[in-house]
């Protein structure tokens, strides 16, 4: 227990509380909390110099166009807010949305977030949000500290295409800063030759920066990839097959370009294939091609997957001893604040045969969930990645937009970093107000920090609280998983069969539907694609629509020929595959908080069930 003021605080945080609830079970609590919030700021107004004459007078809000104005403001909320209720995804159901990355939110992240609007501040710099900064600098710690890094930084961002832009940034900058240092202080790399100043690592590039002047890092700075020199040479940038687009975007606009690209293919579970990965980068060594980097996902969002980050760390360190380095981004977006399932109420990374303990103390799974060594592992060597991209708007169950991304140690933003004459001076570069100086935005809002630093200080970010809250969505996703695999339909004399897909190392399920003897692999696409019309915006009203999905596609281009043994499994062959080369799945991001109840989840499948039916029949 923790004693708080006079109050004895359970040690579990009880998550269902902390929503506004798919019924608005929580609607009055949460209205009453943001009156008093609202209130207070009204008095903080009000109370600044009380002396000062008031700008709005009684005899102005008397005049016509004063009381038009307010009647338009009205006009136009009234259009919003009918225009909103007709056009808006119903994500908060409990049980009926099972699509897109989208669920109910954390009351007190909705809370802050609208109370901190109010206030309006620009987190670029302290001096224009005085409170808020100080909050972001608080949520980078605890971002650093849940994936594991002793002496990290962290700090919030658009999404998490800014993040992985951000990602290979530092890459960039990185893999450049040796050869900066031949021209500008030759004494410090002397003997090394131009492949070892390639594989330089992150760690003995900061520890020669904390030799040199300021005036030595800011000329070694001016002639890094930041002056456009040498980034050709910097070498191959190695993603997997299931990479986010995103990461084509960053290689065009920070001048890598995509022909350095090396794709990693996936294994059947379509986690990237590290046996190949390890082939590839021996092959690029023995040809003297520098690595720029490598990008490992953890939560892939098609598949829920997570690559072997563990394997990837242990082979980085036996290519060292042969002098070859290169550097390690996690992209976490989707999954990483599920690395909280992991720590005890002390913040301390468990031990993997303690975890059935743990769970069972903090009362975390009703039901038989499956967390696989590998999962393990891979979350635990995310502390080893030189960087990490993690969404709180994703898992961390706060409002949009709310990225963030962690970097290993504090120091390495000083390579990226810039200094705005008009908003800092550079006398106070290691200053905690510096924040726009060292990422790739400028203003942001501080209500984004605010609300994600009430989620945080509300759950914390271990078992006791986002743990448990994680846990619920994994939980639902596997029971899904296994109501699909007994998933049957007798429909117009036709027997149709779901077809999960292996199961999944998050909370995402993929599965197809299939008519049993159906030969054709085109045509059980069609199926499925007709199934997510009907199933979303497409073709139906969504606020009526009783179950509502998302959908995806595996092509051969991109996924090799990774699904054929799922493909085969419906009872097609690799000729089918060859010829068709792609297969449609219906796709469920499952972070509904909701359903670790087995009498509820047992009546939404029963719906659920129940209106695939209703659409198989519409399009059989």
């Amino acid at each position: 227990m923790i004693v708080e003021g006079d109050n004895l605080m359970s040690e579990d945080m009880n998550f269902k509380s902390l929503f506004i609830g798919d019924k608005s079970e929580n609607s009055s609590i949460y209205g009453n909390e943001l009156d008093r919030l609202i209130t207070n700021h009204f008095g903080w107004r009000k109370n600044y110099i009380p002396g000062d004459v008031p700008a709005i007078s009684d005899k102005e809000k008397e005049k016509e166009d004063y009381q038009q104005s307010l009647q338009r403001q009205h006009n136009v909320l009234d259009e919003l807010d009918h225009r909103l209720r007709a056009g808006s995804v119903p994500w908060m159901s409990a049980g009926r949305y099972w699509g897109q990355m989208l669920s109910d939110t954390l009351t007190p992240a909705m809370l802050a977030y609208s109370d901190a609007m109010l206030w309006n501040a620009n987190n670029v710099t302290i001096e224009c949000s005085m409170a808020n900064s100080k909050m972001e600098a608080e949520v980078g710690e605890d971002l650093s500290q849940l994936l594991g890094f002793k002496d990290g930084w962290a700090h919030l961002t658009h999404d998490g295409s800014i993040e992985n832009l951000e990602g290979i940034w530092y890459m960039r900058q990185f893999k450049s800063m040796p050869l900066a240092f031949k021209e500008v202080v030759p004494d410090k790399v002397k003997g090394l030759s131009e492949w070892e100043l390639f594989n330089m690592s992150v760690e003995k590039v900061l520890k020669i920066l904390k030799t040199l002047t300021p005036e030595q890092i800011d000329a070694v700075k001016a002639h890094s990839s930041r002056s456009g020199k040498n980034i050709q040479k910097l070498g191959k940038f190695i993603v997997s097959y299931t990479k986010h687009y995103s990461w084509l975007k960053a290689l065009d606009i920070s001048g890598i370009g995509l022909d350095q690209m090396v794709q990693i293919p996936v294994m059947s579970d379509f986690r990237m294939n590290i046996d190949i990965l390890e082939d590839t980068i021996k092959k690029l060594a023995a040809e003297k091609t520098p690595i720029l980097g490598v990008v490992a996902v953890v939560g892939t969002t098609e598949e829920g997957q997570v690559d072997e980050v563990d394997r990837i760390v242990k082979f980085r360190k036996e290519m060292e001893k042969q002098g070859v380095y290169f550097y390690l981004h996690v992209d976490a977006a989707y999954g990483g604040y599920a690395r909280a399932l992991f720590k005890d109420e002390n913040d301390h990374f468990v031990e993997y045969d303690q975890l059935e303990d743990m769970f069972k103390k903090h009362d975390v799974f009703h039901y038989p969930v499956r967390i696989s060594k590998h999962v393990y592992n891979s979350y635990k060597a995310i502390r080893d990645a030189e960087s990490v991209t993690i969404d709180p708007h994703k898992m961390g169950y706060v409002p949009y937009c709310a990225g963030g991304i962690a970097i290993k140690y504090q120091s390495m933003r000083n390579v990226i970093s810039y200094f705005a004459p008009y908003v800092f001076e550079k006398k106070t570069a290691t200053a905690p107000d510096m924040l726009g100086s060292y990422i790739i935005g400028g203003s942001k809002g501080g209500a984004t920090a605010t609300g994600v630093w009430a989620a945080h200080r509300t759950l914390p970010l271990n078992i006791t609280g986002y743990g448990r809250l994680i846990g619920s969505s994994i939980e639902t996703a596997q029971r899904f998983h296994k109501f699909l695999e007994g998933l049957e339909f007798n429909v117009k004399g036709k027997t149709i069969k779901a077809y999960p897909l292996d199961n999944p190392d998050f909370n995402m399920v993929d599965w197809v539907l299939k008519v049993e003897g159906e030969t054709s692999l085109e045509k059980t696409n069609a199926l499925n694609e007709k199934m997510f019309d009907l199933s979303s915006f497409y073709d139906s009203h969504v606020y009526a629509n009783r179950f509502l999905t998302s959908h995806t596609i595996f092509k051969k281009d991109t996924y090799g020929d990774s699904p054929v043994p799922f493909i085969e499994k419906m009872g097609f062959s690799k000729n089918d595959w060859e010829k068709v080369g792609a297969v449609t799945l219906l796709r469920a991001a499952i972070m509904t908080p909701f359903l670790n109840n087995t009498e509820l989840f047992n009546d939404y499948t029963k719906g659920i069930a129940k209106s695939m039916k209703e659409k198989l029949n519409e399009i059989l």
